[in-house]
């Protein structure tokens, strides 16, 4: 699928300066620049739909963890007295 972008000269020259410094073509920047954009895009887009999801769930069922419980928890990560995540509750 060929695709056409217009860039103003400015961008234009940053994007070959920014080629020649990594010894790769424009093309290769600008097609590694979209490739990382997508994937945040689509990286917030699962967060939002996971967000949704918990809020939806919260809504049905009243389950949860306070902000406390999770700092606790996620405090010990990583240290020799790592906790388990604590069960929700309503």
């Amino acid at each position: 699928m060929a695709t056409s972008v217009k860039l103003d000269d400015d961008l234009k020259s940053r994007i070959q300066h920014l080629a020649d410094v990594r010894h790769r073509s424009a093309d290769w920047i600008m097609r590694e620049a979209i490739r990382d954009y997508v994937e945040r895009a689509e990286a917030r887009e699962g967060f939002k739909h996971e967000a949704l999801a918990s809020w939806t769930a919260y809504k049905e069922t009243g389950r949860h963890l306070t902000g406390q419980e999770v700092r606790n928890c996620l405090n010990t990560w990583g240290t020799d007295e790592e906790k388990e995540i604590p069960p929700c509750h309503k």
